[in-house]
């Protein structure tokens, strides 16, 4: 109870306050939702800095902190989530103690994941550097509010664009394209992007591959949350000191507001957190300069601002303030001026290729494939991008051509942006192959597409002769049972059979190399002409009419009739 008589007081406190910040370093307004002013922050900061743990300070005015990656824009230099986390300690799900944060604490499952993933490689590949998990997790929360409350598919990849405001110049830092649009989807401004917020210039060198699967995509929090303990561990930092856990932070962005709010999260989830269930991102964090792609600024956003070497903001926020602030349409009780512009619509630049349609296609040889490979232009929004051209390779041992026997085909995408390959032709020739994908001159990726060639399979049997097939008791059949394997129409050399009669215990029989009677064969194959020939039949001494069935490869079934005479 004295921690909730604690957090009123400052609430009231808060509610007494006006004014503003002046960024450190970067001199520009900040906002913070329910901390108006510089005496709201000391009575706040007061209470929270009481509950830090030994050797966590929440720094003041550091303006230097870039030892490991001078020359970059820092990845969150910019605008930035600047509510701090409740004054009580954590909880987990279901507590019933007064004033318990599970769901403050609750960090959406894949971001979760990402988050221990990361530090747990950096461990190994930087053991000096001593970052934790909950460091990348207060550094997620600030930027993304943990990639929109973990909007992100099974591999990682946002559901959907993390883009921070363009950067013109015009109340934000000016950072021309350096992706050709690539990443932010402008090619005029470089924007930061993904969950971690990152500028594209300074992905291009920091960017990591955390998942595994081949590429450095700063939408996957797998691979922004390594980047961003790469970038955060350079220089021999060691972030199990306050000076190079303060240092690591403001290389991240260089600010002293930023500093605390950081390290507020960063001691709040090391004192306790839990995995909570990914959503879809319609419940957007109160994280200004997170947008919709396309929209203006976020709403219920409280302003941020800097024009630091890297990005900058100056959002305004309509939310009404929390209960205990005074409440109103802006935060702190004061009108916010000069919103951030809109950003400028998204040009219809291509950003991937995607697969559409089947991954793996199959043919028999000596025909055509009934499928063809297709991939997708798309800008980072998945809106097709016409005119694109797509090169389709067909890579390894194989036959397999596109029509005109050529083995590569260029196509250019339709209004839809979408590609499809030509017609495939197996050849001769069994075994697996793939076609490749992909963009010439431009950095799309690639898509492989599996395909294979099989044996032809007959997919009918039928007798060369029509004469009937009798014998006398315990005589010889006359005539051998003679059978053509086709495949619409075409003989089927090579094809396996088997014969088997349907009466095991009497009736016609062949016979094995000890002159056994048997009554089943297996590996029987066509010849060039598609046709077999079976071994002699022989009749018992039990008259009457008997069916003996061939199966061949991939189904074709024929039943013939065998008589033994009375």
């Amino acid at each position: 109870m004295a921690r909730n008589r604690g957090r009123h007081a400052a609430q009231r406190a808060a509610t007494a306050a006006a004014g503003h910040r002046r960024r450190s370093g970067l001199r520009s307004t900040r906002y913070r939702r329910g901390l108006g002013g510089t005496a709201i922050a000391a009575v706040v900061m007061a209470a929270l800095t009481a509950s830090q743990a030994p050797g966590v300070e929440l720094g003041g005015d550091h303006h230097n902190g870039r030892s490991g990656a001078a020359g970059d824009p820092a990845p969150g230099d910019d605008s930035y989530e600047t509510e701090l986390p409740p004054l009580e300690s954590p909880h987990p799900p279901g507590t019933s103690e007064p004033g318990g944060s599970g769901d403050k604490s609750g960090i959406p499952a894949s971001v979760l994941a990402a988050y221990k993933k990361a530090a747990k490689s950096l461990a190994s590949r930087t053991p000096g550097c001593g970052l934790r998990w909950e460091l990348l997790a207060g550094i997620g929360k600030v930027e993304s509010g943990h990639a929109r409350g973990g909007a992100v598919d099974k591999d990682g990849t946002t559901l959907r664009p993390i883009l921070g405001p363009v950067l013109n110049g015009e109340g934000f830092a000016n950072i021309k394209d350096t992706d050709g649009g690539r990443w932010d989807s402008d090619s005029s401004y470089d924007r930061a992007v993904g969950p971690l917020q990152f500028i594209p210039s300074t992905w291009n060198r920091w960017g990591a591959d955390g998942n595994g699967d081949g590429r450095k995509d700063p939408n996957n929090v797998h691979d922004a949350a390594l980047a961003a303990g790469d970038y955060l561990c350079a220089g021999g930092r060691d972030l199990s000191t306050s000076a190079g856990l303060d240092s690591a932070i403001l290389s991240y962005n260089n600010s002293s507001d930023y500093l605390r709010t950081v390290l507020a999260w960063y001691e709040y989830y090391r004192k306790g957190t839990h995995a909570v269930p990914d959503g879809d991102g319609s419940l957007l964090p109160t994280a200004p300069g997170v947008r919709e792609p396309g929209g203006g600024p976020d709403k219920g956003s409280p302003g941020r601002g800097g024009k630091g070497p890297g990005k900058g903001g100056g959002h305004h926020s309509n939310k009404p303030g929390r209960p205990g602030n005074g409440g109103g349409g802006n935060e702190g009780g004061g009108g916010h001026e000069n919103p951030s512009p809109s950003p400028s619509p998204e040009p219809a630049k291509p950003h991937a290729i995607e697969r559409v349609g089947a991954k793996d296609f199959t043919a028999v040889a000596g025909e055509k494939f009934a499928a063809r490979p297709a991939v997708k232009a798309e800008t980072s929004k998945g809106t097709g991008v016409k005119g694109v051209k797509v090169r389709f390779e067909i890579r390894g041992e194989t036959d397999a051509t596109f029509e005109g026997g050529a083995r590569t085909a260029d196509v250019t995408t339709n209004a839809d942006g979408v590609a499809t390959a030509p017609t495939l032709s197996a050849g001769s020739r069994t075994g697996s192959f793939t076609v490749r994908a992909t963009a010439p001159g431009k950095d799309l990726g690639t898509v492989d597409f599996a395909a294979s060639v099989t044996a032809p399979q007959a997919d009918k049997l039928a007798r060369t002769s029509d004469v009937a097939l009798e014998a006398d008791k315990n005589a010889k059949f006359a005539q051998a049972v003679e059978v053509k394997a086709t495949r619409k129409g075409k003989p089927v050399a090579g094809t396996t059979l088997t014969a088997a009669l349907d009466d095991t215990a009497k009736g016609p029989y062949f016979k094995d190399e000890d002159g056994k009677p048997v009554r089943s064969l297996a590996g029987l194959k066509t010849d060039a002409n598609g046709v077999v020939k079976l071994p002699d039949l022989f009749a018992d001494d039990q008259p009457g009419t008997y069916t003996l069935t061939l199966k061949a490869d991939g189904g074709a079934t024929l039943k013939i009739q065998l008589t033994i005479k009375g």
